[in-house]
């Protein structure tokens, strides 16, 4: 069985929202500028060009170039960042959090996505520069979310408290961590490779967001992957005016509120505070809370008057950290930046906001799903080919895929349709009966029915339990397969990290991502190794 692909839409895993996203349904066309097609970019480009100025480019350069200070930053990369600097450039962008050692596959395919498709760009449009960024959620303080990866099942985690933005935790303590994973990974060439290059990255660098860089770095410094920290000082001066407003007049969440009324009948991702930034120090990110003309860092006893915070964001714009509402606008603020890339989660969060960035003035980007993967090995594909099982019954849930298999193998029609309708038919001449009696007789013809109905109900499901049992070895090593390819019966690319691939397959695994991911199709792939 080679490698293959199924659609976002049919696979099963994606909420109504970003399957009606996908078909560009008409509802929801109001929430987004352009959807992603390669004809599309054109448009894009010239609007943002017109929307971002030399100056925005020479901060972002400058910062950049002292966040690579100190960093084995490649030619590649190198050569991206000078591109920075000239106005027909351009950044395809994804972001992620800090996870211990990537975390979780799909860490891997949204940065493969970002690069495949600026290359896609470079070769379409090529009298425009198209650089693939890497932005570091950096201020974000959900430590218990990526203190810890999977391998093989075993959870590895770095057991420690943390309050403040993740991006400046110490690395102290990983060496144990370290430990543990050394002993799982055993012995072999590929082994000392993950020990060598998770020692390097977070034995060797002082904080998180140091070692998480140099850890990207290592792995997609090659393609020109440009890594980006939003926690900098003059960065956020580009961005101050837009916290002013926030603070004086709570813009985003007027705008995100009222696009409301556009996702009623989906489920809402986030929901505006009013005031949608946080105070930042070394140990703290509280909301920044407005009462009665007073601003209030929540869970401290600092407070502010109107003048004093205003006249801190103009000393101290470092001091300020946008919430998961106004990250996206400061993206885009300092960022020449054509499409985001980004998980369901993240494109439902984004489609709340183009109304708050029209208000702000600021271009809103293109939104395109990450790509998916499920990994299998040659031999889990000869196992699925000797089962007659396809890509599109392993994705579906357990209990449904049983029951169709059963269906399958069973000799005898489980399938009670006939006998129903049949049995409907019946009780509808007698409902026609009754109506020319008394009700009491109408009732007892109802109670009948229903009786009978479900008493057919429990013979077919007894029919199905026995043609289950009968077929107790196929049965089981269906779900034994599906369950290897589905850990916990949830999405793989969600629960295992790169490490354990890397170590049977060592590069393969990244040049085959690379061979295989197409970001404007729209596809969950399917990648054989």
């Amino acid at each position: 069985m080679p490698s293959d692909c199924i659609s976002f839409q049919s696979s099963g895993y994606f909420t109504p929202l970003i399957t009606d996203y996908l078909n560009q349904k008409e509802n929801l066309k109001p929430l987004y500028n352009r959807f992603p097609t390669l004809q599309n970019f054109k448009q894009q480009i010239q609007e943002k060009q017109q929307n971002y100025s030399s100056d925005s480019r020479s901060v972002l350069f400058n910062a950049l170039e002292k966040q690579y200070a100190g960093f084995n930053a490649t030619e590649a990369t190198k050569h991206n960042l000078d591109l920075l600097k000239q106005e027909n450039t351009f950044t395809i962008t994804t972001g992620h959090q800090l996870n211990l050692f990537t975390g979780p596959l799909y860490f891997l395919y949204k940065i493969v996505s970002t690069i495949n498709l600026s290359k896609q760009l470079s070769e379409t449009y090529p009298e425009y520069n198209f650089v693939p960024v890497y932005w570091m959620a950096t201020e974000d303080h959900d430590f218990d979310e990526i203190n810890y990866f999977n391998f093989n099942d075993k959870k590895i985690s770095w057991n420690r408290e943390s309050t403040g933005p993740v991006g400046r935790l110490s690395t102290l303590g990983l060496e144990a961590v370290l430990e543990v994973f050394e002993k799982e990974l055993g012995p072999g060439n590929n082994a000392a490779w993950l020990k060598e290059l998770f020692r390097e990255a977070y034995i060797k660098h002082s904080n998180l967001a140091d070692a998480t860089r140099y850890l990207a770095n290592e792995i997609f410094g090659k393609n020109g992957l440009v890594i980006i920290d939003g926690d900098n000082t003059n960065l956020k001066k580009l961005f101050a005016p837009h916290v002013k407003e926030e603070l004086l007049n709570q813009t985003s969440h007027t705008k995100v509120a009222e696009t409301a009324d556009n996702l009623k009948d989906y489920n809402i991702q986030v929901n505006p505070r009013e005031i949608n930034l946080f105070y930042i120090e070394d140990n703290i990110r509280e909301r920044i809370i407005l009462q009665d003309g007073v601003y209030y860092v929540n869970n401290t006893e600092i407070q502010f008057s109107e003048a004093q915070i205003l006249a801190l964001l103009e000393t101290n714009p470092e001091k300020f950290s946008p919430n998961v509402i106004m990250r996206p606008l400061y993206e885009e603020v300092i960022l020449p930046n054509l499409c985001y890339i980004g998980g369901g989660g993240e494109l439902a969060y984004w489609l709340e906001l183009k109304s708050y960035f029209e208000s702000a003035g600021v271009t809103f980007p293109m939104l395109l799903l990450r790509n998916s993967v499920l990994i299998a090995t040659e031999k889990q594909a000869e196992k699925l080919d000797k089962l007659n099982l396809s890509w599109a019954d392993v994705f579906m849930k357990q209990d449904k895929l049983v029951n169709k298999k059963t269906v399958e193998f069973s000799e005898l029609s489980l399938d009670f349709s006939e006998q129903r309708a049949f049995l409907q038919q019946q009780f509808a001449k007698l409902h026609a009966m009754a109506t020319k009696t008394d009700a009491t007789f109408g009732g007892a013809v109802k109670a009948q029915e229903t009786k009978q109905l479900k008493g057919l109900d429990n013979l077919e499901k007894k029919l199905r339990r026995a043609e289950k049992h009968n077929h107790t070895d196929k049965l089981e090593r269906i779900t034994e397969i599906q369950n290897e390819l589905f850990p916990g019966r949830s999405l793989q690319e969600r629960k295992a990290n790169f490490s354990q691939f890397y170590l049977e397959y060592d590069g393969k695994l990244i040049d085959k991502l690379f061979s295989s991911l197409k970001p404007l199709e729209h596809d969950f792939n399917i990648v054989v190794l």
